[in-house]
């Protein structure tokens, strides 16, 4: 009997150690993320909830939250400002968004060839995309200035009076427009992968039938990147729609609230007016308005996007 019960002990022991070590795996995977877990919750869905409770009060972070109700929403659609700054918001992302994208693919075909030097060219080309914002906003305010700018200097070589660029209401919205340019190597570098992924096989194929670089760009380079246009095309909108930086160190939304953007909108109400609860309600419309977007994009995505997975799988 006392051999048997040794035997059962010895056959036991493995199982007890194996589920301790299970025991103890499982708290480190909760150890290891805790930090995101805390940060997600204090610094994230924190502040998401606390600006759903704000945008249904009074709140200027003097005196404590008074709830009104709906009233900073049915305000904002009176507000003449807000309607600006969504009018400034969506030219420039009708504007800017489908501009970035044909550059970036532009330099992507470009930098897909083989010739000497190509990567480096590739590293210049992506590198002003990781520079900050601030710094870049500065240099372009400088080569916007229209008495020593770089730009009306070298207009004025080829005979062109260069405009009042950031102090001109016509030409402030454009030239933060051609200023968001300067990141382009984002998207350049996304393309350049989907580009690279496209088979060589299709190309040869289309050459034998006689199709030219036009039809074979047409036919085989777009479907195939779709997936790709897709993605860039769904960040740019939502970067569109929430430009500050540019906008707050070129213009601060001047001249004559011409480059008033969303963003810049609710950071004066926020932290200039202190309109804490007007600005919440701000920012869950401007949440609206990029979610619908977003959402447009996604359910049309079947009529343009061409997944070759997908292809398969239906044959």
């Amino acid at each position: 009997m006392a051999v048997v019960e040794k035997r059962a002990q010895y056959s036991s022991a493995p199982q007890l150690r194996s589920a301790r070590w299970r025991r103890r795996e499982i708290i480190d995977a909760y150890i290891f993320i805790s930090p995101t877990v805390i940060g997600l919750l204090v610094f994230l869905l924190g502040p998401i909830v606390a600006s759903a409770f704000l945008s249904f009060t009074e709140y200027n972070i003097l005196n404590d939250p008074r709830w009104i109700g709906m009233r900073n929403y049915t305000k904002l659609f009176q507000d003449d400002l807000f309607w600006q700054a969504l009018r400034v918001s969506v030219i420039y992302a009708v504007v800017s968004v489908p501009l970035g994208l044909a550059l970036s693919l532009f330099a992507a075909i470009l930098l897909n060839q083989k010739f000497r030097g190509v990567t480096a060219l590739r590293a210049i080309y992506y590198m002003p995309s990781i520079i900050s914002g601030v710094a870049v906003a500065m240099l372009w305010r400088w080569l916007f200035n229209s008495q020593f700018g770089m730009i009306n200097i070298l207009l004025g070589y080829v005979g062109i009076q260069g405009p009042m660029w950031l102090t001109d209401e016509r030409w402030a919205l454009p030239a933060v427009i051609i200023a968001s340019l300067w990141g382009l190597g984002g998207a350049m570098l996304i393309f350049l992968a989907g580009l690279q992924g496209i088979p060589g096989e299709l190309y040869e194929a289309a050459e034998i039938d006689g199709a030219n670089h036009v039809s074979q760009f047409r036919h085989i380079t777009l479907p195939m990147i779709s997936h790709v246009t897709f993605f860039n095309l769904v960040l740019g909108i939502i970067g569109a729609l929430q430009l500050f930086t540019d906008a707050y160190v070129m213009t601060g939304g001047g001249p004559n609230n011409a480059t008033l953007f969303l963003s810049l909108y609710l950071y004066r109400n926020a932290f200039l007016y202190l309109n804490m609860g007007y600005a919440s309600a701000m920012a869950w419309i401007i949440f609206a308005i990029v979610l619908v977007l977003t959402l447009v994009v996604f359910k049309s995505s079947p009529l343009w996007v061409y997944y070759e997975s997908e292809k398969r799988g239906s044959s």
